[in-house]
């Protein structure tokens, strides 16, 4: 639904679908109507949206712009309530929602322990997930003979890797990855909103005390050694709520990408060849064309300017809520050029925000890269027949206003 805020004037409003049915046309109606767009959320919450590549990428990285939703002029004013459905992706601490020094400080404690190097060191580790995940893939075969790879795939994938590197109990697993799903929902009721919070910091407090116990090579007891040698470096409050960044991130960010990845190239059969027959080198091509095309965040909460600021000579006041939307800016033909829309991994020119840009770049963005350079080309050589089992257009979307991805992938494996 499109219409015109009376109280900007010319300025289109568009009501997102909190289910997500279709992220890109959705937000293709964006784009079609400016770089600065009025939205309204779930509640009748309103925001701006900015559609536009080069402007968005301007935004994320100017100071002017605050992560903090303490500036968020809604919540100051109590119109933000806690059962709000998008309120778990808002009004939490961590790096994500902090700005400056505030921001380094907590970066800095996880950039000291989750190096380039660790990720790397993790390569045999995540290559012997994926194997066995792909050997099992027979014994979860339907009657009607598809498997959901997604559910049984790309899911456990990330998952397990994560809840690895952070020395997550085997126990505690299952129901962190109910909690970490529900996160990215827009479509939940406002008491099993407010209970899923609780329960996801319940949770994680308790994997932060067994690790308390019973020290490891992980990043939670790092992050534990690290406020405890200066209990000022971080607050209990925010190592619990970096651990839900992290963990959370780390997962659903990864899952879509492999999900995607794989649903673009079983429905482009021209790039699949492109893929299959060329070096170890074109699936690194895969994973940036999947970023750009079909990012798995299709829309990402929110940056308030401390000022009265303009974009794209349109004044937006000090304290409102301004949404990245990544599926918009992905397909920008300002970009991208006008062929922005079709899914080509031979394209020279991809740059894309899916990991954001400047202070805020995605912390955990070259262990998705690693995660889907391995697992993509994986299951191509593992099932070099793998089909999709339903039509494209019956695949249902994730629903919600953030995650770009198809609930389920049923597949056949195929000879």
């Amino acid at each position: 639904m499109t219409r015109t805020d009376s109280s900007e004037g010319h300025i289109p409003v568009v009501a997102l679908d909190p289910r997500g049915t279709d992220h890109h046309a959705e937000a293709a109606r964006l784009r079609s109507l400016g770089p600065v767009v009025r939205v309204r959320l779930p509640g009748d919450v309103m925001a701006w949206s900015v559609t536009e590549h080069a402007l968005l990428n301007d935004m994320v990285a100017d100071p002017r712009f605050s992560k903090d939703w303490r500036n968020w002029s809604a919540i100051v004013r109590g119109e933000i309530e806690d059962g709000w459905p998008l309120i778990g992706m808002v009004k939490v601490t961590n790096m994500v929602t902090s700005d400056g020094q505030e921001h380094r400080r907590l970066r800095k404690l996880v950039t000291q322990t989750f190096t380039p190097r660790r990720v790397q060191e993790m390569r045999p580790r995540i290559e012997q997930i994926i194997g066995d995940l792909l050997d099992s893939l027979p014994d979860r075969v339907d009657a009607d003979g598809s498997v959901d790879l997604r559910r049984h795939f790309a899911h456990p994938v990330p998952m397990q890797v994560i809840c690895e590197l952070f020395g997550v109990p085997s126990h505690e697993r299952q129901r962190l990855q109910e909690l970490m799903d529900n996160i990215f929902r827009s479509d939940l009721p406002p008491a099993e909103v407010a209970a899923s919070q609780i329960e996801q910091y319940q949770l994680l407090g308790r994997v932060v005390e067994a690790r308390r116990g019973d020290p490891g090579d992980d990043l939670t007891s790092a992050l534990i050694a690290a406020r405890e040698a200066d209990p000022d470096a971080l607050s209990e409050e925010e190592l619990v709520g970096t651990l839900l960044l992290m963990l959370s991130a780390g997962q659903e960010t990864t899952l879509s990408l492999i999900t995607n990845a794989v649903r673009a190239l079983l429905t482009h059969p021209d790039q699949r060849a492109l893929a299959t027959g060329g070096d170890a080198s074109v699936w690194a091509d895969v994973v940036e064309e999947t970023l750009r095309w079909d990012a798995p965040i299709g829309n990402f909460p929110f940056r308030y300017p401390l000022e009265d600021v303009e974009i794209a000579g349109v004044r937006i006041p000090k304290g409102e809520a301004i949404m990245a939307p990544y599926s918009a800016v992905g397909r920008d033909r300002r970009q991208h050029g006008s062929d922005a829309d079709r899914f080509d991994i031979t394209r020279e020119q991809r740059r894309h925000l899916a990991f954001s840009h400047g202070p805020h770049f995605c912390l955990g963005a070259p262990l998705a890269r690693l995660e889907a350079a391995l697992a993509i080309p994986a299951v191509f050589r593992r099932y070099p027949d793998l089909s999709l089992a339903v039509d494209p257009g019956a695949l249902v979307p994730v629903p919600s206003l953030f995650s770009n991805s198809s609930s389920t992938l049923p597949v056949r494996l195929g000879n």
